[in-house]
């Protein structure tokens, strides 16, 4: 296991990179501002896009790796396959610079990917829970709940949306439902206390707040044995063309 530098000053920034989801975004983070992010929603170009992405913030920075407080990865749920990308690029930072590996839960960056874009929610009263949710196969999802202080009270879960699902969470207060799995609620969930926000996409520049407070902690993660919480074990299909 490599040397983690943790003598670095929390000044300096925090690289920090997303791609649990279609999303495929590198942002450098200071501790009160987004300094550089590249960012494309191109589903299919995290592997193409990546690397450019992370030599991309560095240079409009003029900065080096190895100057960085840390390198902070979504850890997941999510794609697979993003995921892999991802904590890969993250892991091989980390260990070729010696800085300390951060895991941002995708979930809680999703949550504040919400408040950027909807600083209305931030308010304390106007809900009691907050779900992000991530699309899954067909009608499933992956969720955390966040309650109205910013925590996420319970452990992230992959449920199948049904008409009744949620139901004793809506029947203690409000509940904003958002990310790329809300719509499959809108669809099915007509509790008035179901409130959907559209278009809240996860994004490096939301892993600020959760890098550096997981900095400032020193939760750190060993370079050597991470690995991104997939929540489902990966299955590889055979295509039914090639199906003899």
């Amino acid at each position: 296991m490599n040397e983690v530098k943790t003598d670095k000053k929390t000044e300096a920034p925090i690289l920090c990179i997303e791609s649990a989801t279609g999303v495929c975004s590198v942002a450098l983070c200071g501790r009160d501002e987004v300094l550089q992010i590249l960012e494309s929603r191109d589903e299919r170009a995290h592997s193409k896009l990546l690397a450019g992405y992370v030599r991309g913030v560095l240079d409009a920075a003029s900065l080096q790796a190895a100057e960085l407080s840390a390198v902070a990865v979504s850890k997941g749920p999510g794609s697979y396959t993003g995921l892999r990308i991802g904590v890969s690029m993250a892991k091989g930072l980390a260990y070729g610079t010696g800085l300390p590996l951060i895991a941002a839960d995708t979930m809680l960056s999703l949550y504040y990917s919400l408040l950027t874009g909807h600083p209305e929610y931030s308010e304390q009263g106007v809900a009691e829970f907050f779900v992000p949710m991530i699309d899954a196969r067909r009608m499933e999802v992956y969720h955390s709940v966040i309650d109205s202080h910013g925590f996420i009270t319970g452990k992230v879960e992959a449920t199948v949306v049904e008409e009744g699902s949620f139901a004793r969470l809506l029947e203690s207060g409000r509940v904003v439902f958002f990310g790329n799995g809300a719509a499959k609620c809108r669809e099915v969930i007509s509790h008035p206390n179901a409130l959907f926000v559209d278009g809240v996409h996860p994004s490096a520049a939301d892993m600020r707040v959760p890098a550096f407070r997981a900095f400032a902690e020193q939760r750190f993660e060993d370079v050597a044995y991470f690995e991104p919480y997939y929540l489902k074990d990966f299955v590889a299909t055979i295509p039914k063309k090639l199906i003899p």
